[in-house]
């Protein structure tokens, strides 16, 4: 299974892997990407096999030419371990991937369906390269996996049709006790990423009575960087430290733009808080009903609603434990199932193609 240390994708890597384990499959983590810190070096080592490549992610490069290693490493490695089945987190790692077992590809984020919903415009000309990639990776792969049907809606806008294409959705590993809930706002998110919104968010801290707390590291490996003014920024916290901060706010808040799935809410919904979302297409299909929604783009509609929120006890409350029971929905165990029903089924396209041959 390849990871990257930079975002969602390892917590996702982790919590499946662990989950699989139970199940009798062993998982060798193959990174990518800038290095783990020893935490999580730990933890992968604790629930698999750790080889981190000197190798980049496809949306950290100017240039295809720099990706020129990574198919064929990826075969040496499976060599290596004698692994029956590829998973890959990055589609365009399978693009070009020369070996004889099932590939499956899952897409959490992509930069063309990125700038389709943060910029609504195609890829500049010099990252057209990034979108033929991951359509040879789709190709390529036996099973896509997207994390909602509105990513998955996406990828097919974006792409055209992608015919292996399922939908798992995500889940958490967390499981909150109890804890009294304190009268501040919280949000976690890698903020230096535009689709994150985090300066929107910022900007609506100043018109929301409690106090709006972020973590999250404001610079990207790229660059990027956003100046928090108004928010109380706690900086990059460990997931652990995150879910203790987490489980103590009455209200969460996620601003994004682009968000495939959001794996923020969840966690928020499995400690009961009240949730206040902005009104996209994938928290629509997830949270509707659960969360209150507002327009991510105007910063005093979003203060808007969550001050109607911090000002409604009963309502709060009766969203926060609508979100908990819609948290039940999203389990490890119904995730894992799904994973390994598209392994069989990566299994048998890959046995048809290799008895067509």
């Amino acid at each position: 299974m390849s990871v990257d240390a930079v975002g969602g994708v390892w917590r996702y890597a982790m919590d499946l892997a662990e989950a699989m384990g139970g199940a009798g499959v062993e998982t060798i983590f193959v990174g990518l990407g800038p290095a783990p810190s020893a935490a999580q070096r730990d933890e992968a080592t604790r629930i698999g096999t750790l080889e981190w490549l000197v190798a980049p992610l496809d949306w950290m490069v100017e240039d295809e030419t720099a990706l020129d290693a990574v198919p064929a490493t990826l075969a040496a490695i499976s060599l290596k371990h004698s692994v029956d089945l590829l998973h890959l987190n990055l589609p365009s790692q399978a693009a070009g991937l020369a070996v004889e077992i099932p590939v499956v590809a899952a897409s959490h984020s992509c930069v063309v369906t990125w700038f389709q919903a943060v910029r609504a415009s195609d890829l500049p000309p010099h990252w057209l390269w990034q979108k033929a990639s991951n359509r040879r990776g789709f190709d390529r792969a036996d099973v896509v996996i997207a994390p909602s049907r509105s990513h998955a809606a996406a990828l097919t806008r974006c792409y055209g049709a992608i015919d292996n294409l399922a939908v798992v959705h995500n889940a958490s590993r967390f499981h909150s006790t109890e804890t009294a809930k304190e009268s501040f706002v919280f949000a976690a998110g890698r903020w230096w990423d535009e689709g994150k919104n985090g300066a929107v968010l910022d900007r609506a801290a100043r018109h929301i009575r409690w106090p709006v707390v972020m973590a999250g590291a404001c610079d990207g490996p790229n660059g990027e960087h956003l100046a928090i003014e108004h928010a109380d920024w706690r900086g990059e916290l460990s997931h652990d430290r995150t879910m203790r901060l987490m489980s103590r706010a009455a209200i969460v808040v996620s601003p994004s733009i682009y968000e495939p799935f959001g794996l923020v809410a969840l966690e928020a919904a499995r400690a009961g808080a009240a949730l206040v979302l902005a009104d996209i297409d994938t928290y629509r299909e997830l949270w509707d009903g659960a969360a209150l929604f507002s327009d991510p783009r105007d910063p005093a509609a979003f203060a808007s609603a969550v001050n109607r929120l911090a000002d409604d006890g009963e309502l709060k409350f009766k969203l926060g434990r609508r979100a908990r029971l819609r948290s039940r929905d999203f389990t490890i165990e119904a995730q894992r199932d799904a994973v390994l029903a598209a392994y069989g089924e990566a299994m048998c396209r890959s046995s048809r193609l290799t008895a067509a041959e």
